[in-house]
């Protein structure tokens, strides 16, 4: 498989992904897969899934959406955006929208499978800034540091 078709079914896996397609991972990710991104650091496949079963279990409706693509001999880059909803507190009723903007750095094997991932956000301004009990802090710190 071409890595351009590799990248393009990522894609599509991705931007469909679901609690009950989690299970697909191996058609895409090599067996010893390496992952990491600001909270994780995981190699394998059943370890991978382990991440995004969580998400699914921590945020509601997540969803991928992939803006930009760059694919090269030795991997890709993918500009994405993942919106998700965070669980209202009591009293306060639906829970707000969200999202978070990253990029996923890939290799791929001569199978065009992923053999390492990397994603890179900012978990300061796109997560923790959001959260009621930390946020204000966070929000604090970036005007006291700013020039």
């Amino acid at each position: 498989m071409s890595k351009t078709a590799a990248v393009e079914a990522l894609i599509s896996f991705y931007e469909g992904l679901s609690a009950e397609s989690l299970a697909r991972f191996p058609e895409f990710y090599a067996d010893d897969a390496f992952f990491k991104d600001p909270f994780n650091q995981v190699r394998g496949v059943a370890p991978i899934q382990r991440i995004f079963a969580h998400l699914f279990w921590q945020v509601g409706e997540p969803r991928f959406v992939v803006h930009e693509q760059l694919v090269a001999d030795n991997g890709a880059m993918l500009v994405w955006e993942m919106h998700f909803r965070l669980p209202g507190r009591r009293g306060q009723g639906q829970a707000q929208a969200q999202v978070i903007r990253g990029v996923s750095h890939l290799k791929f094997d001569d199978e065009g499978k992923v053999v390492w991932h990397r994603d890179y956000w900012d978990a300061a301004e796109e997560l923790y800034a959001k959260l009621p009990a930390i946020g204000w802090l966070m929000r604090f710190l970036q005007r006291k540091l700013a020039a």
